[in-house]
Order: structure tokens, then C-alpha cells, then sequence
């Protein structure tokens, strides 16, 4: 039997609020199209510095616990591979999401 383990949520903290001067400056850079903000102080990286980039790396989604019940069978299959069936089905739900949002935006 495992033992239980106590879920240990993190906040995130934010800075200092802005003050009234600080959202002015950000909404009129924001009223400005992009091709009139000075951007020379930062300029692009090369192509060669995002050769091994990868997209969302540190994108971790938030997880909401839940309680379903699926098929014997199924949960079976997921198990079959060891530890992680969890991580295995909301894998599977993943690509089938993704694949289905595809389809509709195209």
C-alpha cells in the first residue's frame, strides 16, 4: 500500500505594482505599431542561436485532479508499461486534443 502524500501547492509572487507613470509609458508603446518601436538596444539573435532551441520546454500546464472511469481493459493497457500510466493516458489525450484543434483551425 502507498503512502499518502501530502500536496504541497507553490504561489507565485509578483513584483512591485506599477505606478500611474509606468502604465502610461506601457500603453502608449502599446498604441505604437510594431515597426515604430525602437528595438536597437535589443537587436535579434541569428538564426544560429535558436538551432537548438525547443518550444515549451518549460511549459508545465497546471494539473487538476479528477475521477473517471474507464474500461477495465484500458486501464490495464495503460498499466502494462509500468509506472506513469497517469502521465501515459493524459499523454494520449494530449495528441488527440492537439490533433483535433489542428483540424478545426485549418
Amino acid at each position: 500500500m502507498r503512502k499518502a502524500t501530502k500536496t504541497v501547492r507553490t504561489r507565485q509572487t509578483r513584483g512591485p505594482a506599477l505606478s500611474p507613470r509606468q502604465k502610461k509609458e506601457l500603453a502608449a508603446l502599446a498604441a505604437l505599431p510594431d515597426d515604430q518601436i525602437d528595438t536597437s538596444d535589443i537587436p535579434e539573435l541569428p538564426p544560429s542561436a535558436w538551432k537548438n532551441a525547443i518550444r515549451g520546454r518549460f511549459y508545465r500546464p497546471v494539473k487538476q485532479a479528477v475521477s473517471m472511469r474507464l474500461d477495465a481493459d484500458v486501464v490495464a493497457w495503460l498499466r502494462k508499461k509500468g509506472a506513469g500510466y497517469q502521465t501515459r493516458a493524459n499523454r494520449i489525450l494530449r495528441e488527440r486534443m492537439l490533433a483535433e484543434l489542428m483540424r478545426v483551425e485549418s
